[in-house]
């Protein structure tokens, strides 16, 4: 990489100025007589010097101020490359390095927008732990899942749940598992993963969180409508040919009740088919009234008044259970339920039924409390609480299985219908215990 032709032009004609002016004034110091000669001889060498001196500098600070543009991250800086400038070829190549580099750039910020979008809409939540133990969430997920928390420590997402707080701290073990949280109100399972990274040099942390609750209640619904509808098949087309035999045998034995001689045996024997006939007639209406556990429930979901609604489920509640008192609550007043009203007062009817009796067989006072509020979040809270025995802690996931009942002449369905609804209309039902002693349903739509 030489010099331009213009640079070095230049560079020549300095010098030979400098060396003449030079000689001159030796000679003015030499020769006696001559010292205003020798006082302006020094002057133009100066002067000369600096011209020298100005020419090459200017090449030098061209390139300074080129790598001092870099540095400070302008890829826009072009390298003036105009008449008497040094470095010809370099500057070309510095410029097709910045071409280079600008357009390595401007891919590289295209990357990072694309890494950038696809993070933030990522469906699953991303929270990243900083080297100082700063806890971010990285996307619009995380954002809408992680609402109730105030800070940026681990200790702060404590709302959530202790283990999942503990899952955060910088130190934590990295590991996949399924932990219970506090989401909305209500308990979910979400599927929490965790990996060490490193970040500008510092050990950092990503947490992944999924919840799974929804996902795992469709599944295990699918799975009781799949076993009781092979059951109900399976059972009734035994069932179909025996009733109608024992139909027939009973018409038939009908028909010689004149052979007075075998009349006794016979009178057993129709006594007899007339029992399988009834019990068979018997456990098809059973049967049948558990298809129901076999079909999803159809949402018909609108808005309606939560004050009218609660009043009609008093009044039928007064008239099946007129010795149980019952208090209604609404929060706030006059508010709007979204929700299919009929599927709502199946649940209702259902909860409020178990609650009354299991009330009136324990307390000598029975008492069952109803609550409609709406949550800061739009739904729904539809809460039942009785001042009963309560539902023992390792019963409490059992009770909503099809045909599971504690009750000497429950069925089993009527809870497992109420967590289809609640499902179907995307929420979910708890037991709790109730203030009063009891237990506390709470049904969220």
């Amino acid at each position: 990489m030489g010099f331009d032709r213009n640079f070095t032009l230049g560079l020549l004609w300095r010098l030979a100025l400098l060396q003449l002016l030079l000689v001159l004034f030796a000679w003015a110091v030499v020769t006696p007589g001559l010292g205003a000669v020798r006082i302006a001889a020094a002057a133009l060498a100066a002067g000369a010097g600096w011209l020298l001196w100005r020419h090459v500098y200017r090449t030098n600070l061209e390139v300074a101020q080129f790598v001092e543009a870099l540095e400070h991250g302008d890829t826009q800086v072009h390298f003036d490359r105009g008449a008497g400038s040094g470095f010809g070829r370099i500057g070309a190549a510095f410029e097709g390095a910045i071409r280079r580099l600008r357009e390595e750039r401007r891919a590289a910020g295209d990357e990072r927008n694309f890494l950038e979008a696809l993070v933030n809409d990522v469906p699953v939540a991303l929270l990243t732990v900083t080297g100082e133990g700063r806890i971010e969430l990285a996307n619009k997920a995380a954002r809408r899942l992680f609402t109730e928390h105030d800070g940026v420590r681990a200790q702060d997402f404590a709302v959530y749940g202790a283990t999942f707080a503990n899952r955060l701290e910088l130190d934590a073990p990295v590991r996949e598992e399924v932990l219970i949280l506090n989401l909305g109100g209500r308990a979910k399972r979400a599927i929490v993963r965790s990996a060490a990274l490193t970040r500008l040099g510092e050990r950092a942390r990503v947490v992944i969180v999924q919840p799974v609750q929804e996902t795992l209640n469709a599944v295990e619904m699918a799975a009781q409508t799949d076993l009781v509808r092979v059951l109900t098949h399976e059972i009734l087309n035994s069932l179909t040919p025996v009733t109608s035999l024992a139909a027939t045998a009973n018409t038939l034995l009908a028909q010689v009740d004149d052979l007075a001689a075998d009349g006794g045996r016979i009178a057993d024997a129709r006594l007899a088919v007339s029992t399988l006939e009834r019990r068979a007639e018997g456990l098809a209406r059973f049967i049948n009234s558990y298809r129901k556990v076999a079909s999803e429930p159809r949402i018909d979901r609108r808005r309606f008044e939560a004050a009218p609604f609660a009043a009609e489920m008093a009044r039928l509640f007064a008239a099946e259970f007129p010795g149980v008192a019952l208090d209604v609550t609404l929060r706030p007043e006059g508010f709007l339920v979204d929700a299919d009203p009929d599927l709502m007062a199946q649940a209702l009817l259902n909860l409020l039924r178990n609650a009354a009796e299991a009330a009136a067989a324990h307390a000598p006072a029975p008492r069952v409390a109803l609550t409609l509020a709406r949550m800061a979040n739009g739904e729904t809270l539809v809460a039942v609480e009785d001042n009963g025995p309560g539902v023992p802690a390792d019963l409490r996931r059992d009770i909503f299985l099809p045909f599971f009942t504690t009750r000497a002449k429950g069925t089993g369905v009527g809870l497992n219908l109420v967590r289809q609804i609640a499902v179907a209309h995307g929420g979910a039902v708890e037991v709790k215990d109730a203030e009063a002693g009891g237990a506390r349903f709470e049904l969220l739509v």
